[in-house]
């Protein structure tokens, strides 16, 4: 009896210690059977979500290059640190393109007059490929649509419609999470799709009973099937929610920071020894040469990039780059990291605002310049405000067109003010886009002694940069554009001008190098820019147990 006792007393003892639904605070259950507190104890780690790959993060030297015949010293190298993300393997194809294009098109007609200008909004400008003194009109009505280009990169697109791709793609994603979970029946995401009842993730996480136009109760999936089951009939019926806590909810979907892209476009975890680099790169692969060394791809070309004056690819045959103009995803080998194309084919947007300097003194840690913290809006019933068909907010670009700054079923928002800031050390306004920005002579006050006060609200003088000012306004006929004529301006930078890296098809071996940087308005669109989408990692650095290397 008394070694029975024993056993059993060892048996309950290491239940009761290996268990994870038990509190470390208080030693309650907190597996909700017996009510209470909950929470995901059998949590493992965060799920790769469509189309990424897993870039583990890490220390690098950011802006490295080998020559700098511009001599604009616009990428002095610093050390930063980035956590670990996620990437796309490739860059954003046409045909992942068009599907956003469908779904906007089909939940938002543009046939209705309220919704006319989201449609309008997201297309991308196929005009970029025409050139006064060259013949692409093939591109023009093709590029974008022709199934042979289908797994082609998207061009034409402008930072802000590449911002507003990454947020679809959130909501999409994670609406399909959902679906397979069982917090929302089989379907849903195709059948009810409507313009005042569409899925936001944010929203679902904050107010879900008014989610898909506020019949998300009458979308029911298994799990709430289940729980309705097990509620005693004269009790309300009512659906189960997915919450942060539950672990299944991805992280949005975002364009990467500059120093997110730079790092993963490097892979330098191919060239570690130890905590080192050893060896010399380059480019986004080992060694210094455009052309691969390996014995069965000797002498082929490894990005696409105009190879000199007049050669886009190189004599037919062989040694051909095998594109002209884009190339198809996947057309040359990954990088360290599993990505494809992180030099030449198109070049590729970066969340960043462009400024001269990267202040690797005031920040060498995820350093990003362009957060303007926002939070949601409280409606006058002191609840969070929902955007419907009849407020839909929209921006009128420097160029004239027209965007959907927030679509329906989406948080309204607004920034922050002093409530988030009060005696904060970290930060203490809302847009940071020009916290300790560059030089006196051109930041804050260029000009330090023009007085005159002449325009309304801030003064010419007191902008930041002296950029063009272009004007668009509407009166009785239409549409206004004013074009900056001034012939007193010093710079083209500004708060919408945004980052860009990569190198394209269009650009000689010098721009493909990672650490090169360059500039272009964010309302604007080439036919050599495209752009890959990102996601933050939660939780652990690394995807499983580090291991010894031998």
């Amino acid at each position: 009896m008394l070694l029975v006792a024993v056993v059993s007393l060892g048996f309950f003892s290491c239940k009761r210690s290996s268990s994870n639904n038990t509190s470390r605070a208080t030693g309650w259950r907190i597996d909700g059977k017996d009510g209470g507190f909950t929470a995901n104890t059998k949590y493992k780690d965060q799920e790769t979500a469509p189309g990424l790959v897993f870039v583990e993060g890490g220390t690098f030297t950011m802006g490295k290059t080998q020559d700098d015949p511009m001599h604009d010293w616009n990428n002095t190298p610093n050390q930063q640190h980035v956590q670990s993300f996620y990437m796309d393997e490739t860059e954003v194809t046409n045909l992942m393109y068009t599907e956003y294009l469908y779904w906007t098109k089909t939940v938002f007609p543009p046939e209705e007059e309220q919704y006319r200008n989201i449609y309008t909004g997201i297309l991308p400008d196929t005009l970029v490929w025409r050139d006064r003194l060259g013949f692409n009109e093939t591109m023009t009505t093709n590029y974008l649509r022709h199934p042979g280009y289908a797994e082609y990169p998207v061009v034409g697109v402008n930072w802000i419609q590449a911002v507003q791709f990454c947020q679809w793609r959130t909501d999409r994603v994670n609406e399909a999470v959902l679906e397979r979970e069982g917090y929302i029946a089989k379907g849903v995401k195709t059948d009810s799709i409507e313009g005042g009842s569409t899925f936001s993730t944010e929203a679902y996480l904050t107010r879900p009973k008014q989610t898909y136009g506020g019949q998300i109760d009458d979308y029911k999936g298994r799990i709430a099937e289940k729980a309705s089951k097990k509620q005693d009939s004269t009790e309300e019926d009512t659906n189960v929610y997915a919450k942060r806590t539950s672990g299944i909810i991805l992280p949005e979907y975002r364009l990467p920071t500059e120093a997110e892209w730079e790092y993963a476009a490097k892979g330098l975890d191919g060239l570690r020894e130890y905590n080192n680099v050893r060896g010399r790169k380059k480019y986004p692969w080992k060694g210094e040469f455009t052309r691969s060394g390996n014995r069965k791809r000797r002498g082929d070309q490894l990005a696409n990039f105009k190879q000199g004056k007049g050669d886009y690819g190189g004599i037919a045959g062989w040694s051909d780059d095998g594109a002209d103009i884009t190339a198809r995803v996947k057309s040359y080998p990954p990088n360290d990291f599993g990505l494809y194309d992180m030099a030449g084919n198109v070049a590729e947007w970066v969340a960043d605002v462009y400024r001269p300097i990267v202040d690797d003194e005031a920040n060498d840690f995820n350093y990003y310049r362009g957060n303007v913290y926002t939070k949601n809006k409280i409606n006058s019933e002191g609840t969070v405000e929902i955007v419907e068909a009849g407020n839909i907010k929209y921006d009128t670009l420097a160029n004239g067109r027209i965007i959907a700054r927030n679509l329906p079923g989406q948080l309204a928002q607004v920034e922050i003010d002093e409530n988030e800031t009060y005696l904060r050390t970290n930060f203490d306004k809302a847009d940071n886009r020009n916290y300790r920005d560059g030089d006196v002579a051109s930041s804050r006050y260029y000009d330090l002694f023009n007085e005159d006060e002449e325009n309304e609200g801030e003064s010419d003088g007191k902008r930041m940069y002296n950029a063009p000012k272009h004007v668009v306004g509407s009166d009785s006929l239409g549409m206004v554009r004013k074009y900056d004529k001034s012939d007193s301006r010093t710079t083209l930078i500004d708060d919408n001008v945004r980052v860009y890296k990569g190198g394209s098809w269009k650009d000689r071996a010098y721009w493909i190098d990672p650490a090169q940087r360059r500039a272009f308005p964010e309302y604007m669109a080439t036919s050599y820019i495209g752009f890959r989408c990102a996601m933050s990692r939660v939780g652990s650095k690394s995807q499983g147990k580090k291991r010894p290397r031998n």
